[in-house]
């Protein structure tokens, strides 16, 4: 396997075209994926997604053992070999496996947790993905590592295409719950099968103990404070499962999931490819506080009007698309998608640490954030479940300064500087949700004010950036217009 080094000549172009795929990719998950759970959320119950969600903590656990740690160590290391990614591999699938042993005997105990009897078949079945992702999790790192973002396009167009017939034909069947299990595990399925015809890499009969250990000592960090974060993020979700109902906890979970909807198209777009980005510039740190400046620019400008917009538009949007059943879920939408605002810039720390190598920061960063977390967790399950949802509001903006602060010393990047790229992005996104935020007190139906606000919304940011010459509007204008071009 050659080994991948991207030079200064090059750097831009792959990092665009990186993003350009990786972000079609999310467009198209996101925007099928959409689609059916607007179909699914009209046939199912808001009980069906709260079973599920009852149990993804346990499954998103389980998940970063098998994959976390293994991936990010692969994807961090500039000369990363065959014998590296196959020796990974190997010992990814056999955690899996024995991961899955031991969900499969606490699944009874899982159920008995929640006083759900059904939920234990449904923990046995759901975690047979975890064999399947130690596979795919290295397919991924080696996507990643070699920077080709054009095969995940392929593999999640037919992917999420095929587990969305799967899903509602389930649902519309009256499978319930498992129409969700299906959807999950068709997508996973086909995933897996397309990447391993797409991309070259395939596990060879190799192993090495001293890569494996090298490896390692990279990757249990990570996978420490990746652990530590995945837990607490699902913390709450267990807290509004056990205290509360499942309903409770699918409302909850409706607005956390039109969050990501907004946010992880661009975001996860970005940083897929801003990690090996990184890593390949790991010893210049003057180029990484450039791209980082850049990204937090960029990324501000593309994904605070979303939010802002989604906030001004939550009611008639939740009437309209998922009927009124969901109704409870408008408060936790609100609330919910101020918190990757609020996020963003310490989740592009953590890249940065990551990249440089600086795992040993990202772990204490976890620790340091744990505290402050537990006490807004503690006061907002006394309080009920709207305030659970102000107190993740409020740990993420302690969380976000406590990441912030250690990769700013790292290069040397400053709060003046912090706030004068987040400036105009948060000003033009505040004044245009302000605005069309005026139009709730005109007469219209749902569907009218929902068409209206959209439209309207849209029109006034793009003016206001070309008002005030806004530098990240014509950044990414001309990098769109420079890949259209050269597809042309």
């Amino acid at each position: 396997m050659p080994n991948v080094q991207i030079s200064d000549k090059t750097a831009k172009e792959k990092v665009f075209s990186g993003v350009f795929w990786k972000f079609s990719e999310r467009i198209l998950a996101q925007g099928i994926s959409f689609i059916v759970s607007v179909v699914l959320a009209r046939i199912l119950m808001p009980e069906d997604y709260g079973m599920v969600a009852m149990v993804t903590i346990f499954i998103a656990l389980a998940d970063v053992f098998v994959s976390t740690g293994f991936s990010t160590a692969l994807i961090q290391k500039k000369d990363a070999s065959e014998t590296d990614f196959s020796t990974l591999f190997y010992c990814s699938f056999m955690l899996s496996l024995i991961i899955y042993a031991v969900l499969f005997f606490c699944a009874p105990y899982i159920a008995s947790f929640y006083k759900m009897k059904e939920l234990s078949l449904v923990v046995r079945v759901f975690a047979l993905r975890l064999p399947l992702s130690s596979y795919n999790a290295i397919q991924h790192a080696f996507v990643s590592r070699h920077m080709i973002f054009k095969r995940f396009f392929f593999s999640t167009l037919i992917g999420t295409l095929l587990s969305g017939v799967v899903g509602i034909f389930m649902a519309y069947k009256g499978f319930g719950v498992w129409a969700l299990i299906g959807q999950y595990f068709t997508n996973s399925i086909v995933d897996t099968i397309v990447l391993s015809i797409t991309v070259r890499w395939h596990p060879k009969f190799i192993f090495s103990f001293s890569s494996a250990k090298n490896l390692m000592n990279y990757g249990w960090k990570v996978l420490a404070a990746d652990l530590s974060g995945t837990f607490f993020n699902h913390l709450r979700s267990l807290i509004v499962g056990k205290l509360y109902s499942a309903a409770d906890l699918a409302y909850y979970n409706r607005g956390t999931n039109i969050s990501n909807l907004l946010t992880n198209n661009i975001y996860s777009s970005v940083t897929a490819v801003l990690f090996p980005a990184f890593s390949n510039e790991s010893d210049n740190l003057e180029k990484i506080k450039t791209m980082f400046s850049r990204s937090i620019r960029v990324l501000s400008y593309l994904i605070f009007p979303l939010l802002a917009g989604c906030i001004s538009v939550a009611r008639p949007f939740t009437l309209v698309v998922f009927t009124q059943k969901w109704e409870e879920s408008i408060y936790f939408i609100r609330i919910i998608c101020l918190v990757p605002c609020i996020e963003l810039v310490g989740h592009l720390s953590i890249q940065g640490l990551k990249a440089t190598a600086h795992t040993g920061e990202l772990l204490r960063n976890e620790l340091f954030n744990k505290p402050p977390y537990i006490i807004c967790l503690v006061v907002g399950s006394i309080l009920g479940v709207k305030a659970l949802a102000v107190s993740m509001l409020i740990s993420s903006v302690i969380g976000t300064f406590i990441n912030i602060n250690a990769f700013k010393k790292i290069i040397a990047y400053s709060y003046k500087k912090l706030f004068t790229d987040l400036a105009s992005a948060v000003l033009l996104s505040v004044t245009m949700a302000a605005i069309i935020s005026l139009w709730n007190f005109i007469p219209l139906s749902n569907l009218q004010l929902l068409i209206l606000q959209i439209l309207s919304g849209i029109a006034l940011y793009i003016l206001l950036s070309i008002l005030t010459k806004n530098e990240s509007f014509f950044y990414v204008k001309n990098l769109v217009i420079s890949k259209i071009r050269k597809t042309t």
